[in-house]
């Protein structure tokens, strides 16, 4: 990913955008947003109000994509040939790389006293910060918490939810049911996903670090085995923990809706997906339980960025700072896929009293951000790829863990020359 900026550098920095924001000759100016969609109720609200922003801006109109495939390979690829998007969805974990290869625009002289910058969650505002300077403003967040079946609990005789993660432990082998005596069990007591961008917190828990100040893998360490080794020992030694493929399930959040895991540990969007799919099932939500003495979370977030090469800048703010501040987001921000960066409209639309997103928003005060240098996406792919590996017991945790950051580095390192 690294070598993709390095090899067209120089043609980023003195080539002109020939495709971006356009201005007609009856005076309307056109900017194009790009973004992606989580799911189509997601995609009404935005469609509307981006009509509501040009009914306020009647010389401005929003050309807006949907990209529904490779999101990423297709922003870079167009900030390379110049045809990028004036304004477009950004992540916490892909803005480092964009930051610091200069190609956004600094928002800072654009932000006014009205805008309010203080009422965005701090952590949120600081993922899209590079030197000092704000390239970003998140549009939302999620967290992760723990999703639990009430009904299950109450036929285990289990009043509340597990406050440390050796109570979650002891929880999940009381709700691990198997009713033919085999190895594959009935229902489990918790579903994991194996991925780096929901165990990080479990390393960050013990001192884990996932790259070191040349922004090199750092992983394989000893404080990051005892977090892991959480996950790995209950799912190996206990099995009273499986991930979704052992119970043909697509997601962690389908087999907690199918009733083949009575815990899970996942994010907010999570919700009306429950709701929708599985109605009739009773569930509530608490904290990710204290893990080394400490609560600990994820943290996911997605800002507005503006092409450092918009041609019509003024218009382009005009966009990101009616999407992004009080008015436009609380339009948006109704259907619980993803919560409010504002801290205003949280209040407003009833997330902080609602009993099952309340976990979620306090987590963000100790959430560890899903952020982590510019080589951060190489290093999720090894990673995974070795953790599974350990996870299934084919290879021990801490020879996967050397293993897949050897790998990492080594990809990395060819990427610098």
């Amino acid at each position: 990913m690294k070598q993709f900026f390095l090899k067209w550098g120089s043609l980023l920095l003195i080539v002109f955008s020939l495709t971006a924001c356009s201005q007609n000759t009856n005076g309307i100016t056109t900017v194009t947003l790009s973004g992606w969609q989580s799911n189509p109720t997601e995609r009404h609200l935005i469609e509307q109000v981006l009509k509501d922003f040009e009914a306020k801006h009647p010389h401005i109109k929003i050309d807006f994509e949907i990209i529904t495939d490779q999101y990423m390979d297709v922003i870079k690829t167009r900030l390379i040939g110049d045809a990028a998007p004036d304004v477009f969805y950004l992540e916490a974990f892909e803005a480092p790389l964009l930051m610091s290869y200069g190609v956004l625009e600094p928002l800072d002289s654009y932000i006014t006293a009205e805008f309010d910058l203080a009422d965005f969650e701090p952590s949120l505002l600081e993922a899209f910060r590079y030197k000092g300077q704000l390239y970003g403003l998140p549009k939302d967040f999620s967290t992760l918490a723990l999703f639990y079946n009430k009904q299950f609990f109450s036929q285990a005789n289990l009043k509340t939810p597990p406050k440390t993660w050796q109570q979650l432990r002891k929880y999940s082998k009381k709700l691990t049911v198997d009713l033919n005596g085999d190895r594959r069990k009935d229902r489990y007591g918790l579903g994991i996903t194996p991925e780096l961008a929901r165990q990080y917190f479990l390393m960050k828990a013990f001192g884990g670090e996932l790259i070191n100040r040349k922004d090199y893998a750092s992983f394989a360490t000893k404080k990051s085995v005892k977090g892991l080794k959480k996950i790995v020992e209950q799912y190996q030694k206990d099995r009273t923990a499986a991930q979704p493929s052992d119970v043909g399930a697509s997601s962690d959040s389908e087999m907690f809706g199918q009733g083949k895991a009575a815990m899970v540990v996942d994010g907010n969007w999570a919700i009306p997906y429950l709701k929708e799919t599985f109605p009739n099932l009773e569930f509530a939500t608490a904290e990710v339980p204290s893990i080394n003495g400490k609560k600990s979370t994820m943290a996911y977030t997605v800002a507005y960025v503006m092409n450092k090469k918009a041609k019509h800048k003024d218009a382009a703010w005009k966009l990101i700072s009616y999407l992004t501040g009080k008015e436009g987001m609380q339009a948006w921000a109704k259907g619980g896929v993803v919560l409010p960066s504002r801290r205003s409209i949280l209040s407003e639309l009833g997330y902080i009293e609602n009993p099952l997103y309340a976990p979620f928003i306090r987590g963000i005060n100790y959430a560890t951000i899903w952020q982590a240098g510019i080589n951060l996406p190489t290093i999720r792919t090894h990673f995974n790829n070795q953790f599974l590996s350990a996870l299934l017991g084919q290879q021990s945790l801490i020879k996967a863990l050397q293993k897949a950051q050897k790998d990492a580095n080594k990809e990395i390192q060819a990427a610098d020359y």
